[in-house]
């Protein structure tokens, strides 16, 4: 199976944390759709149907990774 790269999943995590505390407060549409975007995102990138278990691979994944993962650096 292929995996996310922990870059990226430590920015979907923040933004949905973000989006997550911005639907909260502001409850509009596009702050709901964002947050199901981010959320179909997070679900992709972790092979998971829903929010609940991408957010735990996601987390689960990005704790173990390198301290300093440089797989997206070239000659690395």
């Amino acid at each position: 199976m292929l995996m996310a790269h922990p870059a990226l999943l430590t920015d979907l995590l923040e933004r949905y944390e973000a989006l997550h505390v911005l639907h909260a407060e502001d409850g509009s549409a596009g702050a709901r759709q964002r947050l199901e975007d981010v959320s179909y995102t997070l679900c992709i990138a972790t092979g998971t149907r829903d929010i609940e278990s991408a957010l735990a691979a996601a987390r689960r994944q990005v704790s173990g990774a390198r301290p300093k993962d440089d797989s997206l650096v070239a000659g690395a």
